[in-house]
């Protein structure tokens, strides 16, 4: 027998906040149980205080108010971290919420997490255990494993294999579920919670099913609407239950998946972004905590190459942990190459000695304002920057890059005109420059206190205020839109963005800006098109 576990409301917690909604919570339990879902996680145990709306409740009977009553058809679970919640606060089941407790727990503290399920038992709840990192265990310690469970007062609900990193392949799982199906009490049902790091969450879930559904052993799928999850997300819960009943052994309701999906899924996939991506599979390829993830992407805006280096350059123990300090000097290790600047310094200096400077930012105004922007170029001839993007409506002086992504796309979109421009690039790119490139070490034109201290602009008024320029004119430095490069005059740029939060990015680069302007000192900045950094124009 095979049975799906749906953990939206649990796994998708990591997305929302938790913050569901009386009506989404509701709805969702009342659609998969009227799916024929066997099991629903409902969210976690905290132990803080239950907020209604949220996954996060502190005793069971704060689940209430949100479930239909005793027609139900479906196993009603909760998950605890097996350090992170106080079973006193755990009262007997009384049947009038939850029926189950899902404890997880890490590779290296299983005894712990099984011992804290033994508790779950005595209380009169079933218990599901989840081992957080299995790719991780021997053979031997899967066995191990398998004998502590077996050994317990009482009789575990379920097992559950865990692809914490999406960095499974099936030869993985093979060796994994064979080990502990020939160990693990046949009353124990086997299961499995997958990531799609790797776009292989689906494919291992049919692997799984297809691996037992003509044995003795009884399995759990986990899987969530839309993929719901953090990081990569899970496998879908709609491909699941199609999949299960084309084999025949279920008999979904499929419409009753789908209402779930356009009625209450719908409103979080317009607002929230979850499932595979680039720096998701970096995870998976290197069992990275997708944490270590989060904040590269977060935090610095870093390309997948630069991403990947990063992770690479760390231990695999540290790997599977986050440790934001250490991540933090391994990006400053990646961004500032060692270089020596000196002599280039002094070039540059000498060339802006005296000179007006005009950085032209790829923001639109730098397109809409072309008249405006060309008749100060033509009425003040001064040297012309580009910051971090070509334009080829202009011709320009020097072409300062921050981002490799950036230097990438400027080649290749405009090759003539970028080999012809002479580059100011900072370490982050590159430690050694070819013809006509002049290399800045990064650590020079970064200041730190902001999660993205490293904007173009702010970095070349950093860098040009250390070379003593007395006057500098902007334009294109706009402000972000919401939209997707609607904020760029090429709409085909790499955006630098992460997680779409603009307004806090722009209040973040206003701060940085009225920084620069107090450390510039006698160095003038003038805007000749509007912008939400500095109303100031000419």
């Amino acid at each position: 027998m095979v049975q799906i576990l749906d953990c939206t409301l649990r796994d998708g917690a990591y997305i929302v906040d938790a913050d569901f909604g009386t009506a989404a919570i509701t709805g969702l339990i009342n659609k998969l149980d009227e799916a024929g879902v066997e099991i629903i996680e409902c969210g976690w145990l905290k132990n803080s205080e239950h907020h209604e709306g949220s996954t996060y409740y502190h005793v069971p009977n704060d689940l209430c108010k949100y479930l239909k009553g005793q027609d139900k058809r479906a196993i009603y679970t909760v998950m605890i971290d097996w350090d992170r919640y106080d079973l006193d606060n755990l009262p007997m089941c009384d049947g009038r919420s939850i029926d189950a407790i899902r404890v997880v727990f890490p590779h290296e503290r299983f005894k712990e997490g099984i011992a804290v399920g033994q508790e779950v038992l005595r209380k009169g709840y079933k218990v599901f255990f989840q081992a957080a990192n299995t790719l991780s265990y021997t053979d031997d310690e899967l066995i191990e494993l398998s004998k502590e469970i077996n050994s317990l007062e009482g009789t575990a609900e379920s097992l559950s294999i865990v692809d914490t990193f999406g960095a499974m392949y099936e030869e993985d799982l093979e060796r994994i579920s064979g080990v502990l199906d020939s160990n693990l009490d046949k009353e124990v049902k086997l299961g499995f919670h997958s990531h799609n790091n790797q776009q292989l969450s689906y494919a291992l879930t049919m692997f799984f099913v297809k691996k037992f559904k003509d044995t003795t052993r009884d399995v759990i799928i986990d899987s969530s609407l839309c993929g719901m999850g953090r990081g990569a997300g899970n496998t879908t819960t709609e491909l699941a239950v199609s999949y299960l009943n084309k084999l025949q052994l279920k008999n979904y309701d499929m419409d009753a998946i789908l209402d779930a999906i356009d009625v209450y899924m719908t409103p979080f996939m317009e607002k929230f972004r979850w499932g595979y991506s680039t720096p998701y599979f970096i995870a998976g390829l290197y069992c990275c905590h997708v944490n270590n993830i989060s904040y590269l992407t977060g935090n610095h805006r870093c390309s997948a190459k630069d991403m990947r280096n990063i992770i690479d350059s760390m231990l695999p123990e540290d790997r599977s942990k986050y440790d934001y300090d250490l991540l933090e000097s391994k990006f400053l290790e990646n961004r500032d190459m060692k270089v020596d600047d000196s002599y280039t310094l002094e070039q540059l200096k000498e060339r802006f000695a005296d000179q007006k400077l005009l950085l032209i930012a790829p923001g639109k105004s730098s397109i809409e304002e072309y008249k405006k922007i060309k008749s100060f170029i033509d009425a003040n001839n001064p040297i012309v920057i580009a910051v971090n993007a070509l334009l080829p409506e202009y011709v320009y002086d020097y072409l300062f890059l921050t981002n490799k992504a950036r230097y990438e796309y400027a080649g290749t979109a405009h090759k003539e005109q970028f080999d012809k421009t002479a580059k100011i690039l900072l370490s982050s790119i590159k430690n050694k420059g070819e013809q006509n490139e002049h290399i800045i070490s990064f650590s020079r034109a970064v200041k730190r206190g902001w999660e993205h201290f490293d904007n173009a602009v702010i970095c070349c008024l950093r860098l040009l205020e250390r070379m003593h320029v007395k006057e500098v004119y902007i334009a294109g430095f706009d402000g972000f839109k919401h939209n997707y490069n609607e904020s760029y005059a090429d709409e085909s740029l790499p955006t630098l963005n992460p997680g779409n939060k603009w307004d806090e990015l722009n209040e973040e680069i206003k701060d940085m800006f009225k920084d620069v302007k107090i450390d510039a000192g006698d160095m003038r900045i003038i805007f000749i098109t509007d912008s939400i950094y500095d109303k100031q124009g000419v």
